[in-house]
């Protein structure tokens, strides 16, 4: 890891990449990669680790995408995109609800690995081709904060602990979560 980055400077993607493929490429078999249009977990498969791909060179992709590995369990881990389903923009307000129900804890723990890494967190209603429903994004808001502040309370999922220690300690940084404070109005 680059423990040359200054105590104010954000990490880029390369970094990220770095500081997860160092924890979890020989521990987990599983390896970041960016670059990709869209994003997408495939499992291990014969010889090769799984990998978590995310879109292009954006660290905060990389983040959300670390969030929804280190929330998934042995058994959605064996399957490609963690078995989930994902519709593209344009959903209606049913499918945009489901979404934002599945959502809710991998972007606070997003949240805590911004903290961690000096990125500006941005909430995502990952509809762009809808219209904005201003009470579906303050209910979502809320849901996020609440998940980031459960975070706090009882701590994270022992491979995310990792990976927000190693995201600060790459950066100079010794950040306990606990110390950490998450709010509706940090959203806008």
């Amino acid at each position: 890891m680059n423990s040359a980055i200054p105590l104010s400077k954000a990490l880029e993607a390369e970094q990220i990449i770095e500081i997860f493929n160092d924890l979890f490429l020989v521990s987990h078999d599983t390896c970041l990669k960016g670059g990709a249009m869209e994003p997408l977990y495939e499992p291990s498969s014969t010889g090769a680790p799984a990998c978590i791909y995310f879109r292009e060179d954006f660290a905060s992709s990389a983040l959300h995408e670390i969030a929804h590995w280190c929330i998934a369990g042995t058994v959605r881990r064996k399957q490609l995109d963690y078995g989930y389903w994902y519709d593209p923009d344009g959903r209606g307000s049913e499918a945009q609800q489901a979404f934002l129900n599945a959502e809710a804890r991998p972007q606070a723990l997003e949240w805590c690995f911004a903290r961690s890494s000096g990125i500006r967190f941005s909430l995502s209603m990952d509809n762009l081709d809808a219209p904005i429903d201003a009470e579906a994004a303050s209910r979502f808001a809320s849901a996020v904060v609440i998940q980031a502040r459960g975070f706090v309370a009882q701590g994270l999922p022992r491979r995310a602990e990792r990976m927000f220690d190693a995201l600060a300690a790459s950066r100079g940084l010794k950040v306990s979560l606990d110390t950490l404070e998450f709010a509706v109005e940090d959203l806008r």
